[in-house]
């Protein structure tokens, strides 16, 4: 079992740029800048997260941080949380930005009828 962390010093002008992110979001911004002050890579993070019991996949870390999908469902919104403590993020700050869920209802095409 790893005991060491690896730490990395932030200045004043990123700390108080990721304090923006943070209250303001967005969600993916405010993540790649909350990993990128933690020094962590993903595979890092993905790592800690599954010593916490939480199993995320390299890919979804990626989508999350890059805006192409956030945590939605009861397991991600968990490894969120544990994400926010590997981070060392306040506690819900991630959490907030993502607002009210999005409207997943799924719409079916009609086929075409040709006359």
């Amino acid at each position: 079992m790893m005991t060491g962390q690896r730490t990395r010093t932030i200045d004043r002008g990123e700390q108080a740029e990721l304090s923006r992110l943070l209250a303001a979001g967005p969600f993916d911004v405010a993540l790649r800048a909350a990993i990128r002050a933690r020094g962590l890579g993903l595979d890092r993070i993905r790592y800690r997260l599954r010593g916490r019991g939480t199993t995320v996949s390299l890919a979804t870390l990626s989508h999350w941080q890059s805006g192409r999908c956030r945590p939605e469902r009861p397991e991600s919104l968990e490894a969120l949380r544990n994400l926010e403590d590997i981070l060392n993020v306040p506690d819900g700050s991630l959490s907030r930005l993502l607002g009210p869920p999005r409207n997943r209802a799924r719409f079916h095409a009609q086929p075409s009828v040709l006359n």
